[in-house]
């Protein structure tokens, strides 16, 4: 299967109370892209977000990862692609410890040991987390378990990574952790996040749902200089706009590094 594109065709969404949620979604995302999927409360972002690696099914449209339809006979294999980090971390974290936690989805694949240990080491790792390790989720602090959540998902070794509202109840140190880490990753990132100063750091295009649909498609420099548009989606400038062009608003950040002092680079997202 290739694990370039994440397509979405004629999506229809409707919940069982005949709220409909999606309404003729279309778009296409390729190898390699960082995309924020902006929008009020309610415009369908997490709903879109869901239907990517079949944890909704269609109510009508399809969505595509490579070759294949999200379909109940492909949600497997769709999900060794596509990796899901949810808004609450909680939801993902329910095991003793954290590297148990983290070694929960290879170990599910039926990895030898050695290779599940190696993952999960190297996850925890990747996220500055390996000092985590013998500890209980339960304990985390909110970033730490938002560090923990995204490296479950490395462990699986996706090409995808998919993530509804990451920097939410986050710390302001603990969201610029965030940020370096989002931006260090070559994986294709799909990002729904009210966020939009995050989308500027980490996004080179912005998709922007209201009311089900998708109202524009572009880069962020072009979609957050629309006050017109901002205004009928009921979204706002980033709070950073006005002392940011467009060129700064993508400009180098420091290296992720976990193990920097935390005067610089703090050592963990918590």
């Amino acid at each position: 299967m290739s694990h370039h594109l994440v397509e979405a065709r004629d999506l229809v969404f409707a919940y069982p109370d005949g709220t409909r949620a999606l309404d003729g979604i279309t778009c296409r995302i390729t190898h390699g892209e960082a995309v924020g999927v902006v929008g009020a409360n309610g415009a369908g972002k997490s709903t879109l977000l869901l239907h990517f690696n079949g944890l909704l099914a269609a109510s009508a449209g399809e969505v595509r990862v490579g070759d294949l339809p999200v379909t109940a006979a492909t949600r497997a294999r769709i999900r060794q692609t596509v990796g899901f980090v949810f808004q609450d971390a909680d939801d993902q974290l329910f095991m003793p410890t954290v590297e148990e936690d983290v070694a929960f989805g290879p170990l599910n694949l039926g990895l030898p040991a050695d290779e599940v240990r190696r993952r999960a080491r190297e996850a925890l790792a990747t996220v500055g987390a390996e000092h985590l390790a013998p500890r209980a989720p339960y304990r985390l602090s909110g970033g730490e378990k938002r560090a923990v959540a995204i490296a479950g998902v490395l462990a699986m070794s996706p090409s995808i990574l998919v993530l509804d509202e990451p920097s939410s109840g986050l710390d302001p140190a603990a969201r610029r952790r965030l940020i370096a880490l989002l931006r260090s990753f070559t994986h294709t990132r799909i990002i729904a996040t009210h966020d939009l100063d995050l989308v500027l750091d980490v996004c080179s295009r912005v998709l922007v749902l209201h009311q089900g649909r998708i109202a524009a498609d572009g880069s962020p420099a072009a979609v957050f200089a629309d006050a017109e548009l901002l205004a009928r989606c009921h979204l706002e400038q980033p709070l950073s706009w006005p002392h940011r062009s467009p060129e700064a608003a993508r400009a180098p950040m420091h290296a992720f590094d976990p193990r920097a002092d935390d005067t610089l680079e703090p050592s963990s997202i918590d």
